[in-house]
This record gives C-alpha cells, sequence and structure tokens, in this order.
C-alpha cells in the first residue's frame, strides 16, 4: 500500500530494529547513476556478463577501459544524506544491519557499522587464477602504466564506475596481468550472472531474521539477489517497507510503500522518531 514519510517514522518505531537492505537509489545524489528508471526497466546498456567477461579478451578489454576511466567518478564520490541518515538509525539502535546491493563502499564512509556488501566493493580487485586481492588505486596505477597517455573522451557516466564513450582507442588498451601469477584480474565485485558468495548470503538472512522487520530502500528489486530478502522477511512473519522512486517487484508484498527521494524521507522520518534527552539522536 502507498503511504506517507510518517509512516516510516511508525514502523522503525514499532518494529524496534530493522534490517535495511539498500539498493542504487541510495547513491544517486552522491553522483553515482543507477540502473533502472521508474518503471523499472534498464536505462542504460546491461552490463557484462560474467561469463563474457572471463572468456573473453575483447570484453574485459572494454571493460577495464571504461572502468578506468570511470573510476574518479567512484573513487571521488561521498556519502549523501540517504547513507548519513541510515548511519543515524544504526547510532540510534534502530538498525541491526545493512545489507547493500551497491558497491562503492558510501555506507562505511557514512559511519555505518554493520555493512555486509552483498555483491562486494570496487575499491578492491582479485586474481580469477590466484586469488590474490589487491587495492584498486594500486591496479589503477598499473592500468596507467600499461597504458602511457591514453585518454578516452567520456560522453556518458553509467552505473558502478562504468562510462559511455565519445571517442575512444578501446583496441589499443591494454590489461595488466596479475602482479603475483599473471592471471585474469577482475573487479572484487559479483558480476550479472555470478553468483553471490554463500557467506554474505548466509550473513543477510541472519540479519533479516534478527530483525524486528525490513527495510529496503533504494532499490527496484528486480534481481533476485536482493528480493530473496522480502521473500524472507514476508516468510517469517516480518513487515517489510519499501522507500523508492518507482516500482519494485515487491510492492505487493510491502505493508508500506513511499515512493519518494530517499535522502530527504529519510531526514524526515529520523526527525519523527523518539530522541534521547541528553544527546538528543534518535533511540530505540
Amino acid at each position: 500500500m502507498a503511504a506517507s514519510p510518517d509512516a516510516l517514522s511508525r514502523f522503525i518505531a514499532d518494529a524496534g530494529t530493522v534490517t535495511v537492505l539498500s539498493g542504487a537509489g541510495v547513491s544517486t545524489a552522491s553522483g553515482i547513476p543507477d540502473y533502472r528508471d521508474r518503471d523499472g526497466n534498464w536505462k542504460h546498456t546491461r552490463p557484462a556478463q560474467y561469463r563474457d567477461f572471463i572468456s573473453q579478451a575483447p570484453v574485459r578489454r572494454r571493460y577495464w577501459a571504461r572502468s578506468f576511466a570511470g573510476w574518479r567518478r567512484i573513487g571521488g564520490a561521498r556519502p549523501n544524506a540517504a547513507h548519513r541518515s541510515l548511519a543515524t538509525l544504526e547510532e540510534g539502535g534502530y538498525v541491526d544491519t545493512i545489507v547493500t546491493q551497491n558497491v562503492d563502499g558510501l555506507h562505511g564512509c557514512a559511519g555505518s557499522r554493520r555493512v555486509i556488501d552483498l555483491h562486494g566493493r570496487l575499491d578492491r580487485v582479485v586474481c580469477l587464477d590466484c586469488g590474490a586481492g589487491g587495492a584498486r588505486d594500486r591496479w589503477q596505477q598499473r592500468l596507467a602504466a600499461a597504458n602511457p597517455g591514453w585518454d578516452g573522451a567520456v560522453a556518458e557516466w553509467r552505473p558502478d564506475g562504468d562510462v559511455e564513450f565519445a571517442a575512444a582507442d578501446i583496441e589499443a588498451f591494454r590489461v595488466p596481468g596479475c602482479e603475483a601469477c599473471g592471471g585474469l584480474v577482475k573487479p572484487d565485485v559479483v558480476f550479472f550472472g555470478e553468483s553471490v558468495p554463500p557467506g554474505r548470503v548466509a550473513d543477510a538472512t541472519a540479519a533479516v531474521g534478527r530483525a524486528g522487520g525490513l527495510l529496503v530502500v533504494g532499490s527496484s528489486l528486480m534481481v533476485y539477489s536482493g528480493l530473496r530478502f522480502v521473500r524472507q522477511a514476508a516468510a517469517l512473519g516480518k513487515p517489510v517497507a519499501i522507500l523508492n522512486q518507482g516500482v519494485t517487484r515487491a510492492d505487493d508484498e510491502a505493508r508500506i510503500k513511499v515512493d519518494a527521494d530517499c535522502g530527504s524521507t529519510l531526514a524526515a522520518m529520523i526527525a519523527a522518531l523518539p530522541r534521547d534527552r541528553a544527546t538528543g539522536r534518535p533511540t530505540a
């Protein structure tokens, strides 16, 4: 059912604690585009598929050329009001855990401590052959060293550090191998067509089970990796609230649905919550 932002305050207060499932809509105010429009349709061409990335060198070259150019936007992004509000809710005892589908690391930057990065983090890379991991900044340096003078004019910024070039010689872009073994290097994120690591799913499932309710923020729930937690909460009899601009796959399963901006709505919701008289902070 549709509801006002005030209903979210009552939902949070009644639940006691919630697990938050966050999606791309949380980070758009930080300058990171989302994937889908209000009707749940793709805004851009679909991202690289895992099978194609690992099996086709041209796909890897195209991916890394675009990601090399796009990293400056992801790496330079800062938390917005939505991230900060969720950190405040955690500090006040209302949020058990944030399960995020985002790969930008902004929840942690905003001060949230209990975050499950369901789809991994773009600030890390991993070798698919030997398993060695490393920092994305170091990998960016290696890409730059392998492509001196290479440049691509960006026509459009896309989700998760992807770009569309106005002009670039992608065929000339060179992708180095792993420093340890020479193997294939991949961002430490879950690609489309790739499975979420079972340990992360188990941790998120436990968080949904502990909390009094599930709050979905900024996700259309069009992929099963997030939708499964709404279905888990419903199966456990836990209430679900959704804050998202546009339709989601779980609108019919939510007790409350608010179609509004994430940042301003969360800030207004916090203002209506009970506060500790000593600190003035929201408190459960």
